[in-house]
Parts: C-alpha cells; sequence; structure tokens
C-alpha cells in the first residue's frame, strides 16, 4: 500500500542500523522517509522542511526523547516514540508528554508501518468532516485546523491522540462510549493500544478543558466507560 501524497516522516534515532533500517522500510511503502541522530540534527531538519510525523527514540545523547517531547507537545507534528525501556509507567510518561503514540524497542518495521498509518489517518479524517467546527459550552474545536479554543479566545495545543479522543467525545455527546469504542474511534482499530493509555488521555483532557466553571464535561460512568455531558453545536466556520 502506498503511503498518500509521500507523507515526510522523520526517524530520530542515535543508531545508524535502526535508524537506516526503519528508514529505507518506511521508504519502500512510499513514505518520503529521512533521519536525525540527534534533536539537534532533528531541528535542523525540521527547519528545512516540517515533517508529518516524528518517529523519535526516547534514549539518545544530548537532549533525550522525552524532552524533546515536552517542548513539542501540541506544537509539532504528532509523535511516535520507540523505547528500549517498555514498561508500562515508561509508556505512560511518554503518552503524558504528548507522543501520539509509543513502541518498544526492538520493533517489527511492520508494527511501526501501522502505527504510522493510524496517527496519519487522523487529520485525513478530520478534514472529510461534513462539519468543521464543534462548538459546546464556548469553547470550539476546529475539525480542519485540528485547533481548540477556550470561551476566552486563548487556544489550547493539542497532541494528534488528544485531538482525535476529543472529537470522538463531541461527535457523540450524551452517549455513553465504552473504553473499546474510544480506543478504536480515537487511535485506530488497527492500533493495539493498552487500558491505561486511556485513562492517561482522559486526564490530561479534563485539565486542558478546565476553564475554572467547574464544568465537568467528561463524565466517568463506573464499570461502563465515559461520556460527554455537554450540548454541541455543528456549524460551518467560526461563529
Amino acid at each position: 500500500m502506498q503511503a498518500e501524497a509521500a507523507a515526510r516522516i522523520l526517524v530520530v534515532d542515535d543508531d545508524p542500523g535502526i535508524r537506516e533500517v526503519l528508514t529505507d522500510y518506511l521508504t519502500q511503502h512510499g513514505y518520503a522517509a529521512e533521519g536525525a541522530a540527534t534533536a539537534a540534527e532533528m531541528d535542523r531538519a525540521i527547519a528545512r522542511k516540517t515533517p508529518d510525523l516524528i518517529v523519535l527514540d526516547v534514549m539518545m545523547p544530548g537532549e533525550d526523547g522525552l524532552s524533546v517531547c515536552r517542548r513539542m507537545a501540541g506544537k509539532g507534528p504528532p509523535i511516535v516514540m520507540l523505547s528500549a525501556m517498555g514498561e508500562d509507567t515508561d509508556r505512560i510518561i511518554g503518552l503524558e508528554l504528548g507522543a501520539d503514540d509509543y513502541l518498544a524497542k526492538p520493533c517489527n518495521p511492520r508494527e511501526l508501518l501501522a502505527r504510522v498509518r493510524a496517527v496519519l489517518r487522523r487529520p485525513r479524517e478530520a478534514a472529510a468532516s461534513d462539519a468543521p467546527c464543534l462548538a459546546f459550552a464556548g469553547w470550539r474545536l476546529d475539525l480542519l485546523r485540528r485547533e481548540l479554543t477556550r470561551p476566552d479566545g486563548r487556544q489550547v495545543g493539542l497532541s494528534a491522540g488528544e485531538f482525535a479522543l476529543l472529537r470522538a467525545f463531541a461527535e457523540r455527546p450524551g452517549r455513553l462510549m465504552t473504553r473499546d469504542q474510544l480506543l478504536e474511534r480515537a487511535r485506530g482499530a488497527d492500533t493495539d493500544v493498552f487500558d491505561r493509555a486511556m485513562d492517561v488521555q482522559i486526564s490530561r483532557l479534563r485539565k486542558k478543558l478546565d476553564d475554572g466553571s467547574g464544568l465537568e464535561m467528561i463524565q466517568t460512568l463506573r464499570g461502563e466507560g465515559y461520556m460527554f455531558d455537554v450540548k454541541v453545536e455543528r456549524n460551518r466556520g467560526v461563529p
């Protein structure tokens, strides 16, 4: 399957063997993939042309992947993290810092390809929507630009995963959604995501949706799932 419009992938890993294997594999499947050995090289590559997605190793000399993820969260392209530390706690830290997906090393290139496709599919799904803006409780979610705007007009940075989850909620207000339904809609049916990742994403969303009004938009129905408990209006643009 060829990648659509030759999406640009930047593989950031200090191991030249891993970097070459992954960039070659992604290139063979139609992506415009290039490598960078350090965070500094990554910054220079981004300055030349912003990639559509970054595959980012955690353990690197100089600035490590977690630090990179922290400074880029919500402001740059989506990030799929790679780490030799495969424990759930390490995965959760990466997701909390804004990573859109996380794979333990060594990873199968085919699995990485599936994750890359799932993450890149999210913007296209948003662009295909017939309702570019969803408005709720004074907030506005722009599905084309993937921007969330507070009632006071300030923008809130969202990772691709947070955007996908909020969109899944906002498009189905007042409806109970199980964890499996949210996982499928927000992260892709072909993505292997563990349950605790959903808890992390929802916790992050709740914090970002807190404007001091005390309104809890995302309700937890114990033992059943979650509900977006607010009225949502659909429109074609900025009110």
